[in-house]
């Protein structure tokens, strides 16, 4: 049992603790449910069916899409991700991306590029901002789509959303958007904001068990996605060809239900507290923290000094010591859990300068608190302090 003592600042990579709805709901399918859902006609098949059902609408309310047939359960961002680049790209279209991206978007487009999709990466400023001015020179006749980070895992620095949108709309492209950082901690409606694929995950802020994540794929565009597996759905089982309707097309095979049970209870209860709620808790976390760094002799931090326009994640270096250096102190002697590194973006730590031995990363959620940040402080100052005497 992990000690209660423990400060966990690695939000962006999973959240923990979960809230004690996830762990119930999840216990409460397999002691009371754990019928196949759609596999079979009786009570309990039924009954697991309706809780992935329960999981598709929350997501839907969450993310203001109207139709929840259109959110398609995967097992991580990442597997969204490849559906939503795998199953939409071909040889000869032209794709644009940012500086700032994951490698859960950098890889499949990587990949792809040397089967014939050209890539632009657009570049963005040393606090990892991107300039939405420059997506219009980057555009060519066969471009097809933009695919864009909601906000960075490495920096927190929000992306121009409803304006890349809106260029997208006006240029008919497709905007697909990697929301990983930001589903349940920063408010995202896919109509607003003119999202035509939107991937998430399941475990990070939306509360829930790593093994979930899912896609929204926007009405019609279902028609010109191939899905990354086929095979039994639990529908039209007469045909020997792929159902080709929402959602069943790209979900083959067993669902992970008891996951979706726990999605289903972890995004209820970021819906209940409110994501408004939830951003400005975070916000003003992220705030304390901030200004507590700047105030450490030796703290170089990166991205936006606005808190306003990140979110809960904030990348920083101790001149002197190495990230893992920084990391393992914190863990060993503080009980503070967090992250150093590239961060699987190594496009990101180029951007701003901190390529290739990267850096520490505190990411916050709903279950920190202020006593934790002035631990953390406390820390980082002593850590900083003997650094100074060393160099």
């Amino acid at each position: 049992m992990p000690s209660q003592n423990i400060i966990y600042f690695d939000n962006a990579a999973t959240s923990w603790p979960k809230p004690e709805a996830t762990f119930q709901a999840m216990e409460n399918y397999l002691r009371h449910y754990g019928g196949n859902p759609g596999r079979s006609g009786h009570r309990l098949s039924l009954d697991a069916a309706r809780i992935v059902l329960a999981a598709r609408e929350a997501v839907a309310e969450l993310f203001g899409i109207e139709d929840a047939l259109r959110v398609v359960f995967t097992k991580n961002g990442t597997e969204a991700l490849n559906l939503a680049i795998y199953g939409l790209l071909q040889p000869g279209d032209h794709v644009i991306t940012s500086s700032m991206e994951h490698n859960s978007v950098m890889r499949p487009l990587r990949t792809l590029e040397k089967q014939g999709v050209e890539m632009t990466v657009l570049p963005c400023s040393a606090t990892g901002e991107l300039d939405p001015g420059d997506i219009a020179p980057a555009l060519r006749p066969n471009t097809r789509a933009i695919y864009l980070t909601s906000a960075s895992n490495v920096t927190g620095t929000l992306m121009p959303l409803a304006e890349v949108g809106k260029i997208a709309r006006k240029n008919n492209l497709i905007f697909c958007v990697d929301a990983a950082q930001c589903a349940g901690s920063f408010p995202l409606n896919v109509e607003e904001l003119g999202i035509d694929l939107l991937a998430f995950t399941g475990h990070k802020a939306l509360y829930g068990p790593q093994g979930t994540g899912g896609l929204y794929i926007r009405e019609g565009l279902e028609g010109s996605i191939r899905p990354l597996m086929t095979g039994g759905t639990g529908s039209r089982s007469e045909f020997e060809e792929q159902p080709d309707f929402m959602p069943d097309k790209f979900e083959s095979g067993t669902p992970n239900a008891v996951g979706l049970a726990g999605l289903e209870a972890g995004v209820r209860c970021v819906l209940e507290r409110g994501v408004a709620q939830i951003r400005a808790q975070e916000l003003h976390l992220t705030e304390l923290l901030l200004d507590g760094l700047k105030a450490v002799p030796g703290i170089v931090l990166f991205g936006p000094e606005a808190p306003s326009r990140r979110i809960a994640v904030i990348s920083f270096a101790i001149q002197g010591l190495s990230p893992a250096d920084i990391a393992l102190a914190l863990d060993e002697e503080d009980n503070i859990m967090c992250r150093p590194g590239l961060h699987c973006a190594p496009a990101a730590h180029k951007t701003i300068g901190t390529f290739p031995v990267g850096t520490t990363r505190f990411s916050l959620g709903v279950f920190n608190t202020e006593e934790q940040v002035n631990t953390a402080l406390e820390a980082i100052n002593r850590l900083a302090g003997q650094a100074r005497r060393n160099i």
